[in-house]
């Protein structure tokens, strides 16, 4: 149990079993090794925006996607933060897995360690599935670490914000699935009873901190927005929310309604979970902001006017965070998940996650008009790639969503075996389904994988419910291992230059925001 007397003894908050670990050493090095350049270091706000599986060629093709529905041939433009003044490539790899999953990849830039695929905010002596493995092995987090310093924090994700990318950011958990307390099966496994499912983390950051940090004295996350409202809602239809899908909307097993505890604990806070009241908000007056607007994932970017009682966007989110936030003057720590960009691919549907990757996009804007590049440190990158490729020999403007056509040519190529292909395609996953104009990518799951070639001469690929084809058939599509981009700008953005491990993230938010000394 560390002893924090004052905001000058913060390097006491990290253990030594974190600080001895080779990774943190080994990013920490780097980032001191930069320090020499004559560049501002110090950040008064640092954003830090993840698009969950934003590989290169997702931006590549986002970048096409974005040229073209302004009417553009598309590879010309950039993405708002693709014009960023520095940028690296991030080895995403976890300690036990070549190709990465979302838990330990977050963990890593939340704590400056890498650690293993599924666990959240521990190290890599963690046993996935063991409650008890977690004990002394805990890491401390950039939000913890600005918490403690008086920053003001907030987490957004489009995804449930128990998921494991925002959740890595505040959780401790040998398991990212524990996401409440009826997914951690303590009937059979009764030592897990002495672990916190993920939401109940997220209610109880405060006092958790707190407990762990003996004179700390902290007041919690700021603005916590995304889905996810089935983990804090007991399992019971009468606390359903007014676009409840499922008959009964809670998951939760014992009984505790946590979004009334969260009440509780800030009775000057608001409570959101529609576009209606995310509109209301006065972000002058609202000290602590908590919206929940979906039962399970907030929907994809084009699926969103679907959705029953309206949802903000991801640019909306991030400019009403920022409104809150900067009340502080010490400044703030936002993170920033689009976590769509990831079911889409999984999905093996390319609209959706590039449809996403442009809305990524729009939220850096709204954040870099928001704020002042001398105070402001914004980061941009993915936690993983996927196995999404862009192919063939497609003629200058051709649509990135269409079938190939070549240079010279009017009409779709032919492979081979006589039919017309893609440019944008899947080595694994799902594969093939023609849903029309369907804007929902999860539609797919109804069905069983569609594997090989299929006759698209007839087919609109472009169109909002196109799957792609794919080589080798698969439940989901799956994560893809090679090096990721990071793009950043402000005060620190030149510390990041060349190929890096992923837990260096960390140390640039660390020297940016001075969180450790």
């Amino acid at each position: 149990m560390a002893s924090i007397l004052s905001s000058g003894a913060l390097a006491q908050t990290v253990p030594t079993s974190q600080t001895s670990n080779t990774w943190y050493q080994q990013g920490q090095e780097k980032i001191i090794a930069k320090l020499n350049q004559q560049r501002s270091i110090k950040a008064k706000n640092v954003i830090l925006f993840v698009g969950d599986g934003m590989g290169v060629s997702t931006l590549t093709a986002a970048r096409i996607l974005e040229g073209q529905l302004n009417g553009g041939m598309g590879e010309e433009g950039y993405l708002s933060f693709e014009e960023f003044p520095y940028s690296a490539l991030v080895k995403t790899y976890n300690v036990d897995a070549q190709t990465p999953d979302s838990a330990g990849t977050m963990t890593a830039m939340m704590s400056g360690l890498k650690s293993d695929a599924g666990v959240l905010g521990v190290n890599e002596d963690v046993v996935r599935g063991n409650c008890a493995s977690t004990k002394g092995n805990e890491v401390v987090t950039a939000v913890e670490l600005a918490e403690i310093k008086g920053i003001s924090t907030g987490i957004i994700s489009t995804a449930r914000i128990t998921h494991a990318t925002p959740a890595a950011a505040y959780a401790k958990s040998a398991d990212r699935n524990w996401e409440d307390i009826s997914d951690m099966n303590i009937a059979e496994n009764p030592e897990r009873a002495n672990c916190e499912d993920i939401a109940a983390q997220l209610i109880n950051f405060e006092t958790n901190l707190e407990k762990r940090f003996l004179g700390v004295d902290v007041d919690g996350i700021e603005v916590v927005m995304g889905g996810g409202r089935r983990h804090f809602l007991p399992k019971d239809a009468a606390f359903n929310s007014a676009d409840a899908v499922s008959a009964v909307e809670g998951d939760r097993t014992d009984s505790r309604n946590l979004v009334n505890e969260w009440q509780e604990k800030y009775p000057q806070g608001r409570y959101v979970m529609d576009k209606a009241g995310f509109e209301a908000i006065d972000a002058e007056t609202t000290p602590q902001l908590f919206g929940l607007f979906n039962e399970s994932h907030m929907q994809y970017e084009a699926d969103r006017m679907n959705d029953i009682a309206g949802e903000p966007s991801l640019a909306e989110m991030t400019a009403k965070a920022i409104d809150v936030l900067d009340n502080n003057e010490k400044g703030f720590f936002l993170t920033v998940e689009s976590g769509r960009i990831d079911h889409g691919h999984h999905a093996g549907n390319a609209s959706n996650a590039l449809t996403d990757t442009i809305e990524l996009a729009k939220a850096v804007k709204a954040a870099m008009d928001a704020t002042n590049e001398e105070d402001t440190l914004i980061i941009v990158t993915a936690d993983h790639s996927h196995v999404f490729t862009i192919a063939g020999y497609p003629k200058r403007g051709n649509p990135i969503l269409g079938k190939v056509v070549g240079v010279g040519s009017e009409e779709p190529s032919l492979a081979k075996d006589g039919m017309p292909y893609t440019t944008v395609g899947y080595a694994n996953g799902l594969g093939y389904r023609d849903l029309g104009n369907e804007t929902d990518a999860d539609a797919t799951y109804s069905e069983g994988a569609m594997a090989g070639r299929i006759d698209l001469t007839s087919v609109d690929t472009t169109a909002s419910g196109f799957h792609q084809e794919t080589t080798v058939p698969l439940g989901s599509e799956t994560h893809a291992g090679e090096d990721i981009s990071v793009h950043a700008m402000g005060p620190s953005a030149h510390l990041i230059q060349g190929t890096v491990e992923q837990s260096v993230i960390f140390h640039l938010i660390n020297r940016a925001l001075g969180l450790v000394d």
